[in-house]
């Protein structure tokens, strides 16, 4: 028993130091590949993918990321306990299950971890989160985020995404067009953000309305 507790003792401690050194390393340097770009490999779709550092990214994108997936990210420390327990008493009534994450919380996943439920994912979700909202701070997690999250089937971050749906760089996006791919961004391989009809064509424009409440009411001041 003693030898068993040492051994996990060892393999916690080791897996706190990787862990730490990982995101350490990514505070630095570009993600250079995820397990969900090799996901679309493996299914022969072929990955694009171009890094673009949030100074060049059209702050109108940002802004409309925030109205969209989670408009108390300057403020949270990772973890927006209101919209969690929405989304659970909203699952709990049995509708269409929705999610509660945070910008921080899928940052985290789509870098570090798969795609899918679980309880063993999700407690290192959190360890993630806790690590980047600790050691990256929000600019860092924003310009990680929009570079890694999906915009299209085999197509990563924002600049891919720009390209393909508009055929320009991120660094000039319209306030529609940068709605349009964050109305995108949480089903990706469902949605597409040029020539958009439905919920795509309605939520993209109506984020893209509230891209000016975003700015006005600071709640990007975080990343300025």
């Amino acid at each position: 028993m003693f030898r068993l507790l040492r051994f996990l003792l060892k393999l916690a401690i080791g897996f706190v130091v990787l862990s730490v050194a990982w995101v350490l390393l990514y505070a630095f340097v570009p993600v250079p590949f995820t397990l969900t770009m090799a996901g679309d490999l493996v299914a022969g779709r072929g990955v694009t993918k171009e890094w673009r550092p949030l100074a060049d990214i059209d702050p109108d994108m940002p802004r409309a990321a925030i109205a969209g997936e989670d408009s108390e990210f300057c403020t949270h420390h990772g973890f927006d306990w209101g919209a969690i327990a929405g989304a659970a008493m909203h699952n709990a009534e049995g509708k269409r299950i929705r999610g509660g994450s945070t910008i921080s919380q899928q940052t985290a996943k789509n870098v570090f971890l798969f795609q899918g439920g679980g309880y063993v994912r999700k407690a290192l979700e959190a360890w993630f989160t806790l690590l980047i909202e600790t050691i990256w701070g929000k600019r860092r997690i924003m310009e990680v985020y929009l570079n890694v999250a999906e915009t299209g089937i085999g197509t990563y971050g924002v600049e891919a995404g720009s390209i393909r749906y508009f055929r320009h760089s991120a660094e000039r996006l319209s306030p529609i067009e940068a709605g349009r791919i964050a109305a995108v961004l949480p089903l990706p391989k469902k949605r597409a953000a040029i020539d958009p009809s439905g919920f795509v064509r309605r939520h993209g424009d109506r984020l893209a309305r509230y891209v000016g409440v975003v700015r006005r009411n600071g709640l990007d001041a975080c990343l300025r």
